[in-house]
């Protein structure tokens, strides 16, 4: 067996990776909206949570959240502190965009969401039920 006077020596366990970066979701669209934290904890998003249904004290502009969520590798979170106010990227769903469960406020099909999406009056309803909810947007009218 000849050896490679090049290779790097790798401890038991140890991992050899790719010398370029791994990308991922770069042909997804991307969302940005700005978060601020107006609540007295702090709040942890993962990944794969429906952002427009976060944590009632995250105050952003939830409309362009349907559907999306963060644009960040699996099992990872973003964490926001009391007062801090960031600008997160959020991309699609994949597949069937189904949305169930989470804070209950969706509950649909990906199809049904589409739908709601492209009608302005239950667009406006579903955004008015979260708002009665107790889940804070910005106060211009949607």
């Amino acid at each position: 067996m000849s050896e490679d006077k090049n290779a790097i020596p790798v401890p038991y366990g140890g991992y050899v990776l790719h010398d370029t970066p791994v990308s991922f979701n770069t042909e997804k669209p991307v969302t940005k909206v700005r978060v601020k934290n107006t609540g007295d904890r702090p709040v942890q998003v993962g990944s794969h949570f429906h952002f427009y249904e976060v944590n009632k004290e995250l105050e952003f502009d939830r409309e362009s959240a349907l559907g999306k969520r963060l644009n960040i590798t699996a099992t990872t979170a973003i964490r926001f502190e009391p007062g801090d106010e960031i600008e997160v990227e959020l991309i699609p769903y994949s597949g069937n965009n189904d949305i169930f469960g989470f804070n209950n406020l969706v509950d649909m099909t990906g199809q049904q969401l589409a739908d709601v999406i492209n009608d302005p009056i239950k667009l406006k309803s579903l955004i008015d039920n979260a708002r009665q909810a107790g889940f804070k947007m910005p106060n211009h009218p949607s």
